[in-house]
């Protein structure tokens, strides 16, 4: 069986256009692969729209199609927890061999995917098909920039790899979704999870595609959040760079002192005035301000963590095969 798990958010416009999509590579797989089964699995992620009456209709629309291989089932949260909680949702509710994850925009072309199936079908030393955009032709160029900046970034100071163009669009066999469910942590950050757990993957590139419909829910500001959570989950080396600024600092201090109390006890020269003074004080207090922020962000972590609230909490799900 192939579970393809898909978070939604606000996606209303899209879905339509998408299970068509999907109905239309299952077809494809059940003429190729005998016993070959579709499990298509819905997450809300607390839409403010129509998105989960959406889901509701094609799971009674398409539930069944296809002679009954193709199930449908959808689960809905009870606020908004961010992509990741409806990625872990999916996966913990995926009962397929096979793991597609995707998004609903169109943007990860769902006619990959025979693709996939096919390279873990007659690769069986293979574990995962991931794809990754080589081009980000159609987005704003500012957005662009900071995206291949983060990559670099990450990539700097993980020891997890991350392509740069990598996308959540990727097939896994059922060892990988096991592995990466096996982990506990609360913030979680999927792509970084993907490297730590390994496994063999072959890379599949593709074009930038532009949303079938809709707007992107993603800001600048979530943008920016994310790049911040990726970073923080995935290395510890921001804390190092904190803490060899601060020594670099105190070091520099100590040298001017030194140097300021031999030019005024061998020239009689005066210490300059209060606005140079008021430069360094000011300086200087912002990057202590940057480096407890940089440590609140891993205690804010560890915060969460200790709590032990669960990832997301549901309130309703359903589907033409959903467990009660």
């Amino acid at each position: 069986m192939l579970s393809v798990v898909v978070p939604c958010h606000n996606e209303e416009e899209c879905l339509p256009l998408f299970s068509k999509a999907i109905v239309g590579v299952a077809s494809e797989l059940f003429e190729t692969y005998d016993g070959m089964r579709v499990e298509l699995v819905l997450v809300d992620d607390g839409s403010s729209d129509g998105t989960l009456a959406e889901m509701k209709r094609i799971g009674e629309s398409m539930g069944g199609e296809c002679g009954g291989k193709l199930i449908v089932r959808w689960v809905s949260f009870s606020r908004n927890f961010g992509k990741e909680a409806a990625l872990l949702a999916g996966l913990r509710r995926s009962t397929g061999d096979l793991v597609v994850t995707m998004d609903a925009d169109m943007q990860d072309p769902p006619a990959l995917i025979p693709d996939m199936v096919r390279t873990l079908m007659t690769n069986r030393d293979v574990d995962c098909v991931a794809a990754r955009r080589v081009s980000r032709r159609g987005e704003p160029p500012i957005r662009s920039l900071f995206s291949r900046l983060f990559y670099r970034m990450l990539n700097g100071v993980s020891a997890v790899p991350v392509p740069s163009g990598a996308r959540d669009f990727r097939m896994m066999r059922r060892i990988v979704v096991d592995a990466i469910l096996s982990m506990p942590e609360r913030n979680r950050f999927t792509k970084g999870l993907y490297g730590w757990v390994g496994f063999r993957t072959v890379w599949i590139d593709y074009p930038n595609v532009s949303r079938a419909a809709g707007r992107t829910n993603w800001n600048f500001w979530r943008l920016a959040m994310y790049a911040v959570e990726g970073i923080t989950s995935c290395s510890t080396v921001p804390l190092s760079i904190a803490s060899w600024v601060g020594l670099l600092l105190c070091v520099v201090a100590f040298a001017t002192t030194c140097f300021i109390a031999v030019r005024a006890l061998a020239y009689g020269d005066p210490v300059a005035g209060w606005p140079s003074l008021a430069c360094i004080v000011t300086f200087i207090g912002g990057l202590q301000l940057m480096c407890l922020g940089i440590i609140g962000q891993y205690l804010a972590k560890t915060y969460i963590e200790t709590k032990h609230r669960p990832e997301y909490v549901v309130r309703e799900e359903g589907g033409s095969s959903a467990e009660a």
